[in-house]
């Protein structure tokens, strides 16, 4: 079935994540496309065109009719993993207790990436119902915890999924060479 939409024929729908955000950002400037990121993140709409900078191919479901469910917030947390504002920490911050795990996910993703300080938030997560949401909450609390949350992280290395326990391994391990490292 074709797609009745028919996108501007300059959104590279078919690249890689980082290059249709690089795209968009020679395009709109990297203010506007971190704002936009933000708004999709929020669940708001960040315009058609953006959407299909954000989300590539997939968008065009979402625009010809199919339920939206998170996935905009998604393709808005997943987009500040390539462009920042500040004024996203925030929201991203909020969308670590989203109710869809995709979405905890990327934020924990963001906030190690963006090194946002919210190991407080990364303990709970560390315990998520999710084995992506655990493993993604170890690696960021691993760049950013202190002595007192190696309890939590060795905690799950007797987790019943393998990811986690080597996310665990992984965490720790970088826990206490930054650790070794400030003394």
């Amino acid at each position: 079935m074709a797609n009745k939409l028919n996108p501007h024929p300059d959104i590279p729908l078919d690249l890689p994540t980082g290059e249709r955000l690089n795209s968009a950002v020679e395009h709109y400037g990297a203010d506007v496309v971190a704002q936009n990121a933000i708004a999709l993140l929020r669940g708001k709409n960040a315009g058609k065109d953006f959407l299909l900078y954000a989300g590539g191919r997939h968008a065009l479901g979402i625009l010809d009719g199919a339920p939206a469910l998170y996935w905009p917030e998604l393709w808005g947390a997943r987009a500040l993993l390539h462009v920042w504002d500040d004024a996203a920490a925030p929201y991203v911050v909020v969308g670590l207790g989203n109710q869809a795990w995709r979405i905890r996910e990327m934020c924990a993703r963001v906030v190690q990436l963006r090194g946002l300080q919210v190991a407080d938030k990364l303990v709970r997560l560390t315990t998520d119902e999710n084995p992506r949401v655990r493993a993604a909450a170890l690696h960021a609390l691993g760049a950013q915890g202190t002595a007192e949350n190696l309890p939590t992280i060795e905690q799950r290395l007797r987790d019943s999924e393998k990811a986690v326990r080597v996310a665990a391994q992984q965490a720790r391990d970088a826990l206490n060479a930054r650790l070794a490292e400030a003394e």
